[in-house]
């Protein structure tokens, strides 16, 4: 069979900095080859040389397409023979219909004026094609990001694709959407179309693959062939990160002390729909050096929940009591929550974590400006010495601490936001999917630095949608589900099975209810409701 694309010696320099260096790259026709790396391997770049965002003569190297030499000069160049690529970001605009996006570049005309009812009948088509029953004149902004992916490919099918590169087309979805759209790829292999799979799940990738190419500071390291059966992660990670993880998570000795946060009957309500309790007569407490990890679904409230804390930031008709070491705290605006020694890092760390077109300087004393002015000026020396010792304590990889924070790649976007709230000194810390869209050798970093401030004595809880990362790194779970707390395990003691009886147990009860505090002895042996 000859190949559908060819990518040979491929080799990319950004200002003397070397990106690619000699990267081959070959995909079947039908295939679903899987391209995974750290962050920084050059996964992207590669992607970037194919669908011609960065075109020919900017780079070294032959890229063949149904076996001729192709010179893309631009996007428009790689989709007219049906390259198609998909970003992590999705490029849809929020405000326009389904079917607006879809054919936003190249509507059906009719005489020099766009034919609505063409477009109308035609994004049905396509939608029906993904399997996404909704109406093309929704709004994007109206539906979810699980829904949202599948019109970034409802896009690509409008043009007629032959191969789909998807950048991390999992990384914000649910587990279910993620299945969704793995099992829609297998679809369109079956009908002869190409895709190039870049993640950092490696259970997705070991699912679907028919092949995995590894990419390691710019080179191919390997690709393997998984027709005579899944490739076990661990290899994989050995390639990615040329060393041994014997562990996937950090080994810790706990010292846990005393409670250190607690709040008792907390209620929160939608901000919108006032009548609508997100969270329910909620019991949690963690204590100094301790890991408290929160499970659950989404759309358990496990965020929602976090955020109520932390300054009122999400809900309205907040009620409870909230204590930090013993005493009543004021978390009613973030700063006031910030002040009485609360810090949240955001699952959503580019919209809502940085500023990323400041520099890394800017970015890790934000939170906490006091601290290097004087007479309420910003003391330059005293935020570039802060800056550059969390650069080194942190290990972010950048040419200097006037890097712009949006070039970093994911982990070390993580490690800048988590700089931010270090540097305010805070007793207790909640970590919002703080390894979501991050590499595995990236992830431990980031594990050790969570090891390391329970080791402090502060107080962390992780909310995370991977239940063996919680398991891994916690030393107690709670399981949320409808905004109430239905289950509670040691770390040692936790299964993804457990969690998932626990959810599902509730589930099948109807509305959730609260639980007691941690320490209750109302839990049964296996931490459940008995």
């Amino acid at each position: 069979m000859n190949a559908l694309l060819e990518m040979r010696g491929i080799s990319k320099n950004f200002t003397g900095v070397k990106a690619l260096s000699g990267v081959d790259l070959t995909v079947e026709p039908g295939e679903i080859h899987a391209l995974v790396g750290e962050n920084g391997a050059g996964k992207s770049t590669l992607m970037k040389v194919l669908s011609g965002v960065h075109p020919h003569g900017s780079y070294e190297g032959a890229i063949l397409f149904d076996g001729e030499e192709r010179r893309f000069r631009d996007v428009n160049d790689s989709e007219a023979l049906g390259i198609i690529i998909i970003h992590q970001e999705l490029a849809l605009i929020p405000l326009m219909s389904i079917a607006e996006n879809i054919f936003l570049t190249d509507p059906p005309a009719r005489f020099g004026v766009i034919d609505r009812g063409a477009v109308h009948r035609r994004s049905k088509e396509l939608l029906a094609k993904v399997g996404l029953d909704e109406a093309p004149d929704t709004l994007i902004t109206n539906i979810g990001v699980g829904k949202q992916q599948l019109v970034e490919i409802a896009k690509a099918l409008s043009k007629k694709v032959r191969l789909l590169i998807l950048d991390e087309p999992t990384a914000s979805l649910s587990e279910k959407d993620s299945a969704a759209l793995l099992d829609l790829l297998l679809e369109f292999k079956a009908q002869g179309i190409a895709s190039i799979l870049i993640s950092h799940k490696l259970n997705e990738v070991s699912k679907v693959a028919d092949r995995i190419t590894v990419l390691r500071d710019g080179r191919t390291v390997d690709t393997m062939d998984c027709s005579e059966g899944a490739v076990e992660e661990d290899r994989i990670i050995r390639k990615m990160v040329d060393r041994d993880l014997e562990h996937r998570y950090p080994k810790r000795e706990p010292h846990i002390g005393d409670t250190i946060f607690r709040v008792s009957d907390w209620s929160v309500f939608h901000p919108q729909h006032a009548d609508r309790q997100m969270i329910r007569n909620v019991d949690f407490e963690v204590k100094r050096g301790e890991i408290v990890g929160i499970a659950g679904l989404m759309g358990a409230g496990r965020t929602e929940f976090a955020m109520s804390i932390f300054g009122r930031s999400y809900g309205q008709k907040i009620t409870g009591r909230a204590e930090i070491e013993g005493r009543e705290a004021d978390l009613s605006t973030v700063r006031r929550a910030v002040d009485a020694g609360l810090a949240y890092v955001t699952e959503d760390r580019k919209q809502l974590g940085l500023l990323l077109a400041d520099d890394i300087r800017k970015n890790i004393t934000l939170a906490n400006l006091a601290a290097v002015a004087s007479a309420n000026v910003v003391d330059d020396v005293k935020e570039l010495k802060v800056a550059a010792d969390y650069r080194t304590r942190m290990r972010i990889r950048s040419h200097s601490v006037y890097q712009e924070t949006g070039k970093l790649s994911g982990g070390n976007q993580q490690k800048v936001v988590l700089s931010k709230w270090l540097f305010t000194d805070p007793k207790v810390l909640i970590l919002d999917e703080p390894t979501r869209g991050i590499d595995v050798g990236a992830k431990y970093e980031i594990y050790c630095i969570i090891n390391e401030l329970a080791d402090a004595g502060k107080g962390v809880i992780v909310i995370s949608s991977e239940m063996p990362e919680l398991i891994g790194i916690c030393d107690r779970i709670c399981v949320m589900n409808e905004g109430a707390f239905v289950g509670e395990f040691l770390g040692s003691e936790a299964t993804q099975e457990k969690i998932m009886r626990a959810i599902m147990r509730q589930t099948d009860k109807g509305p959730a209810f609260s639980s007691p505090a941690p320490s209750s002895p109302a839990l049964s042996r296996e931490g459940e409701r008995p």
